[in-house]
C-alpha cells in the first residue's frame, strides 16, 4: 500500500474511492484506473497509490492512495491525471463514485513486496456511534494480531475522517490461501463474534488484485 508517515506536509491522509462501470467496460476501466495510479504516484505528497480490480467482479475497482497531509490530498482531485480520468470513466459508469478521506488509526510499513499472487482486501466496517471506540480498539487489536500472521504484508485501519464510526480495513497478503486462514484464525473470529452487535449495516468485504 502506501506509507504516508508524519512529514513536512502534515497529518497523514489516506483516500479511497469505490467505482462500478459496465460490465463490458472492465477492461477499459481497468487501463484508466492503472494509468491515474502511474501519475498519481509521481504527485508531489504521494506516499503510494493503488489500483484494484475486485476478484471475481473485475468491473468493480477501488482506488487506494496515502497522501503526506491534507494540502498533497487536495491537490489531486484537481489536478490533470484526475480530471483526464474522470472524463473518461464517466461515459462507462454503473454508478456515481465518491473519494472518501481517512485518517491512519493503524498504520505500519508494509512487510515486504507482493508477487504476483498477493491478494488485497478492502473491507468497510458501519457501527453504531456508541460503539465506535469499542471497535476502534478491536480493529487496532485485530491489526497488531495480522500482521503476525504468516502471509501478511500489510494490516492497517482507517477511520472515516469525520464519521468516526466507519472504518476501512486495508490487507494485503502474499496468496488468498493466507487470508483464508486468516479469516478461521482466533483473532479474526473473536473480533467479528464482538463487532456483529455493534454493525449498522452489514460488513462489507472486498478482494481483489492489484492492476499493475
Amino acid at each position: 500500500m502506501m506509507d504516508a508517515g508524519e512529514a513536512a506536509g502534515g497529518k497523514p491522509i489516506y483516500t479511497v474511492a469505490y467505482i462500478e462501470v459496465a460490465a463490458s467496460a472492465a477492461l477499459q476501466a481497468a487501463t484508466l484506473a492503472r494509468q491515474l495510479a502511474v501519475c498519481g504516484r509521481e504527485e508531489p505528497g504521494n506516499a503510494g497509490f493503488e489500483a484494484l480490480a475486485e476478484i471475481g467482479r473485475p468491473n468493480r475497482l477501488a482506488l487506494l492512495a496515502g497522501w503526506h497531509g491534507e494540502a498533497a490530498a487536495t491537490a489531486h482531485a484537481p489536478g490533470a491525471a484526475a480530471r483526464a480520468f474522470g472524463d473518461q470513466l464517466q461515459p462507462i459508469l454503473a454508478s456515481p463514485f465518491e473519494v472518501r478521506s481517512f485518517d491512519g488509526l493503524s498504520v505500519e510499513r508494509p512487510a515486504g513486496p507482493g508477487g504476483p499472487m498477493a491478494v488485497w482486501v478492502l473491507t468497510h466496517i458501519d457501527v453504531f456511534p456508541a460503539g465506535k471506540d469499542r471497535v476502534a480498539d478491536l480493529a487496532r487489536s485485530l491489526a497488531e494480531a495480522g500482521r503476525s500472521s504468516e502471509g501478511n504484508l500489510r494490516f492497517d485501519v482507517l477511520r472515516w475522517a469525520g464519521h468516526p464510526n466507519h472504518f476501512t480495513l486495508v490487507e494485503w497478503w502474499c496468496h488468498r490461501d493466507a487470508f483464508e486462514a486468516s479469516a478461521m484464525a482466533a483473532p479474526t473470529r473473536e473480533f467479528r463474534q464482538q463487532l456483529t452487535p455493534l454493525e449498522g449495516a452489514l460488513y462489507d468485504e472486498r478482494l481483489s488484485h492489484a492492476l499493475r
